[in-house]
C-alpha cells in the first residue's frame, strides 16, 4: 500500500488524484488531521485514517501495512518544522515501509537563508541515514506563491517588494504528478535532483508577463527590506512572518533559487507549466479583472 500525508492539502490532494489514475484505489492510503476531510476519498475506496506530525502515537495506526510513504512536509514553521517530518519518517520505518520519499526543496541546505531550506536539509539528512530505500523529491519554488504579491499588484499598478534574483517558479500540479510517478515506478528516479521549471524569473519578469496579460501597467519597485517589512507589518502581516517571507527574498538574490534541472520534465515526459500560465490563472481570480 501507498500511504500519502497531508492528503486534503494542496500538494497532497492532487498527489492522491495523480496516483488514482495510476493505481487501484485499494492500493491508497491516507494520513489526515481530519478523517472527515477526507470523506470523498473514503467514499472512492481509499483508505484514510488519523495521523498527526505532531502526535507520534497516532502515526503507527495511520500507515500500518504501508509499502511505501510519501511524507509530504508539514506546513509549520520553525524548529517544530524537520521535527515533525523526522517524526513522519521515523513512523514510516517503524511501520516497515520498504520506501521512503519525501517532499524537500530545491534549495534544501543547512546554509540557506530561507529558513524552510534549513528544515528540508535536516530532515533529508535524517531520512538519509534509515535503513530502508528512500529519495527526496526536491521541489522547485511553488509558483503558486505569486498568489500572495499579484492581486495586490494589479490593484495598485506597482509590484512594491525587496530585492529578489531569478526563480524557477514550478507549478503544484507538474509536481504531484512527478511524485505519483516517482511512487509508482521506483526505478524511475533513483537518487535526489532538483524538480524544477525549465525557466528562470524574477519579480520584474512577474511584472511583465502580469502587465502583458492584463493589458494593464504593472511597474516593478524595489524597496528595501526594512521598508517592505513596515509596510506589511502595519497591514496586519505577523512581524515573525515577515521576518521569515524576507528569507524568500534573500535566497533569492543570493542566487540560491537560480536552480534548473531537466529532471521534472523527463519524469513527467513533457514540457513544465509555465509561469504565465500560474501567473494566467492567478490573476483571472483577482475582482478587479472580474469588474
Amino acid at each position: 500500500m501507498i500511504i500519502v500525508t497531508g492528503a486534503t492539502g494542496r500538494l497532497g490532494s492532487l498527489v492522491v488524484s495523480k496516483l488514482l489514475d495510476r493505481v487501484p484505489a485499494t492500493e491508497v492510503g491516507v494520513s489526515v488531521r481530519d478523517v472527515g476531510t477526507a470523506a470523498a476519498l473514503a467514499d472512492r475506496g481509499v483508505r484514510v485514517r488519523a495521523g498527526d506530525f505532531t502526535d507520534p502515537e497516532t502515526l503507527g495506526h495511520a500507515f500500518e501495512g504501508a509499502d511505501q510513504v510519501l511524507v509530504i512536509s508539514a506546513a509549520i514553521r520553525g524548529s517544530r518544522a524537520s521535527a515533525a517530518s523526522k517524526c513522519a519518517i521515523d513512523a514510516a520505518v517503524a511501520a516497515g515501509a520498504s520506501r521512503v520519499l519525501y517532499t524537500s526543496h530545491q534549495m534544501a541546505s543547512r546554509n540557506s537563508q530561507f529558513a524552510p531550506a534549513r528544515e528540508h536539509a535536516e530532515a533529508e539528512a535524517h531520512l538519509a541515514v534509515q535503513d530502508v530505500a528512500s529519495i527526496a523529491l526536491r521541489h522547485g519554488f511553488y509558483a503558486s506563491t505569486l498568489e500572495h504579491y499579484l492581486p495586490r499588484a494589479l490593484q495598485t499598478g506597482e509590484l512594491r517588494l525587496p530585492a529578489d534574483g531569478p526563480v524557477s517558479w514550478t507549478a503544484h500540479d507538474d509536481l504531484a504528478e512527478a511524485d505519483a510517478i516517482a511512487l509508482t515506478t521506483p526505478g524511475v528516479l533513483t537518487k535526489t535532483k532538483a524538480l524544477t521549471a525549465s525557466e528562470l524569473l524574477d519579480f520584474a519578469d512577474v511584472a511583465r508577463i502580469a502587465g502583458e496579460v492584463t493589458g494593464r501597467t504593472i511597474e516593478r519597485i524595489v524597496v528595501d527590506d526594512e521598508e517592505w517589512t513596515a509596510d506589511v507589518t502595519s497591514q496586519g502581516m505577523p512581524a515573525d512572518l515577515a521576518e521569515f517571507t524576507l528569507g524568500m527574498f534573500r535566497a533569492a538574490r543570493a542566487g540560491e533559487m537560480a536552480v534548473t534541472d531537466p529532471a521534472l520534465e523527463d519524469l513527467i515526459g513533457r514540457p513544465a507549466t509555465p509561469a504565465r500560465s500560474v501567473i494566467e490563472g492567478i490573476l483571472q481570480q483577482v475582482p478587479v479583472l472580474k469588474g
